[in-house]
């Protein structure tokens, strides 16, 4: 990988979602040649394919999209480094890449039965209710489908709430949403003060809708008949602090009970950019979190490779991806022009 330290270099941005969508309108307009490569089908990444419709309508997606190609950005997808195309060629290629790919190794719940017909992380779900909202065919053998189930939904974040809507709108019969924690206070704490995020009781539109929400449940195991889920089995726990202010869960005793479902969403988060394919091929070094580590001027261990959003945050929201993206496109910018130096960097993740 060279660098021209002038403008018109040649600019690689590998993922389209939010954070590599802003480091790309940003460096067009800085004068540069950026080509966008994106392994799916569609251009967008979380917003398109993560975010269901009735939360973030596809057409906006698109609009930014149309507006970037009319500015020069070249959108490639169906591209899969190490599968249809070399790391070597990335790199021999492009003058500087950005590594905006997310976060995308999802939390798993390695239990008894986890492997049985019905138990699905949530992104599986979601993507590919966005791709039949976008008119693509998904053979029935292989549709998520919450029609007429008892649903249960294992997490209480936004991603859940996502999955909630979902289900009800595709006519589940009942949907439950379990989390992990201890339900959180309707006012902020006095041990919480300001300017720590608030840990107070939120909702989505889509709990509006229906659903049941529990807090405090741990899940013990799937069982089932036939290779098919049939159960959830769970016990409530009680989260007491230690010495350190700490708090540990405890079960409580005689507290198991089951829950009849048909469809099981896991929806427990995100630990880290796939580490498999681009990230190896490329040899960039890792966060003791697992994500692309990054020095202070928003590059990796390798010259000439940055990262922006989820793959060096972490799981976090659209907006951190986005303003990450502009950072580590303006640090891209001063790399290519022949300057390192940033007056500042980006907080640590929420």
């Amino acid at each position: 990988m060279k660098n021209n330290s002038k403008k018109h270099s040649k600019v690689l941005i590998l993922g389209s979602g939010p954070a590599g969508l802003a480091a790309a309108q940003q460096l067009i307009r800085c004068g540069h040649l950026v080509t966008v490569f994106e392994r799916d089908d569609y251009i967008g990444g979380l917003l398109r394919l993560g975010i269901p419709d009735f939360k973030l309508d596809k057409h906006i997606v698109q609009r930014r999209i149309d507006q970037m190609a009319a500015e020069g950005v070249v959108f490639k997808t169906g591209v899969n480094i190490g599968v249809n195309y070399s790391s070597k060629e990335l790199l021999d290629e492009f003058d500087a890449v950005c590594l905006a790919g997310g976060c995308t190794t999802a939390r798993d719940l390695p239990v008894p039965g986890r492997e049985l017909e019905g138990v699905h992380f949530a992104m599986e779900y979601l993507t590919q209710q966005n791709k039949v909202i976008a008119g693509e065919k998904i053979d029935s053998a292989e549709r998520i489908l919450a029609e007429g189930k008892r649903v249960v939904i294992l997490g209480g974040g936004d991603t859940g709430a996502d999955c909630l809507g979902t289900a009800i709108r595709q006519g589940a019969e009942v949907v439950h949403q379990l989390e992990l924690l201890s339900e959180p206070p309707e006012e902020r704490p006095a041990n919480n003060p300001w300017p720590q995020w608030p840990l107070v009781s939120r909702s989505s539109p889509a709990h509006e809708e229906g659903g049941i929400r529990d807090y405090s449940i741990l899940t013990k195991s799937f069982s089932g008949t036939s290779g098919k889920l049939e159960k959830l089995h769970a016990v409530r726990v009680e989260w007491k602090p230690d010495e350190s202010g700490r708090s540990s869960l405890e079960e409580i005793p005689g507290s198991e009970f089951e829950i009849e479902t048909e469809l099981t969403l896991l929806a427990m988060g995100f630990l880290h950019p796939e580490h498999e394919g681009i990230l190896a091929q490329i040899g960039v070094d890792l966060d003791g979190r697992g994500n692309v580590a990054l020095d202070s001027n928003r590059m990796s261990s390798v010259p000439g490779v940055f990262a922006a959003g989820d793959a060096a945050r972490g799981q976090s929201r659209v907006v951190w991806a986005i303003s990450e993206g502009r950072e580590t496109a303006r640090a891209m910018d001063l790399y290519l022009m022949g300057e390192t130096a940033l007056p500042h960097s980006l907080p640590e993740n929420d």
